[in-house]
């Protein structure tokens, strides 16, 4: 009974303390500090509140596991140690029947229960569009994307980015405006094909929680309803050799007829046709401001 009422006692300040900090938490902190958020607007895509959640609540349950280890651990510290005028070792506790079955049926429903909780989202996060509105392939090389959209039959070809040596920039900065950009329209479910031209490259947009890998010779897909207008940044994740740290795109979150009217200036550039799947490495360095030659691009029109 008594050691009953001191487990009472020690549980009601710990949940007053979670209660006070989660109750003080701003909107931010509450999202788990992940790139994308903005207060008062939306997600960047459909699902990325489910990524948000399952970060959020894995971390809020694995605090108070850690929450009830340290005390647990400083009550022994506090309760069992050695008194003025003892010697030796306290008494020795074994085979405790309760506290084995906590430390092993706990455990395993925390695991069960994370398990559970990320197969739920990963099913809903990789399941195909039944009609996709749009289909999209991104072809990875080194070092930069290309975007083929396959509905409308265009293309756009990109080079890895550029340094940007004018007066006033900052170290290690790029020409936003020479990166590869990839156009989404706002509130379509969209398709994303992903295939690599030559080694392993990562198709990575932070504001989307989402990434997938481009293996040669096994296409991925990524299935994204962007939520949100706007320009995000994006990244190869993987390491694929000597440029990798420059293989930077971006996303352009767009309404529909602005989408219609970038796709109608790739078709007045001539870049219609579909884009072939050789071994297609850019040949601009960083920094030497070169464009992409025609023979480079991997276009057949």
């Amino acid at each position: 009974m008594r050691q009953s009422r001191r487990l009472r006692w020690a549980a009601i300040p710990i949940a007053a303390v979670t209660a006070l900090v989660l109750a003080g938490c701003t909107t931010e902190q509450l999202n788990g500090y992940l790139p994308g958020f903005v207060a008062g607007q939306p997600n960047v895509t459909s699902k990325a509140g489910m990524v948000s959640s399952l970060w959020v609540n894995s971390w809020i349950v694995l605090l108070l596991v850690g929450i009830v280890v340290w005390g647990l651990i400083i009550w022994c510290v506090v309760v069992y140690r050695r008194r003025k005028g003892q010697t030796g070792l306290p008494v020795q506790l074994r085979y405790n029947m309760p506290i084995e079955i906590f430390y092993t049926i706990v455990p395993l429903v925390l695991v069960l229960g994370f398990f559970a909780y990320t197969a739920k989202a990963q099913d809903a996060i990789e399941r195909p569009w039944a009609s996709p509105d749009e289909t999209i392939l991104v072809e990875g090389k080194q070092w930069s994307f290309d975007f083929q959209y396959t509905k409308e039959n265009v293309y756009d070809v990109g080079i890895q980015a550029q340094a940007d040596t004018s007066s006033g920039a900052l170290p290690g900065a790029v020409v936003e405006s020479a990166l590869p950009t990839l156009y989404l329209p706002v509130n379509k479910k969209i398709t994303i094909e992903l295939e690599s031209r030559d080694v392993i490259h990562s198709f990575w947009v932070p504001a989307f929680l989402y990434k997938k890998d481009l293996i040669p010779g096994h296409p991925n897909y990524m299935y994204v309803e962007p939520t949100r207008i706007g320009t995000y940044e994006g990244k190869c994740a993987e390491l694929c050799g000597e440029y990798h740290s420059a293989m930077l795109f971006q996303v352009k979150v767009v309404s529909g007829a602005d989408y219609t009217a970038y796709l109608t200036s790739l078709k007045n550039k001539g870049y219609t046709g579909t884009l072939d799947n050789t071994y297609n490495r850019t040949a601009t360095d960083p920094g030497t401001g070169a464009e992409a030659s025609t023979s480079d691009n991997g276009g057949q029109g």
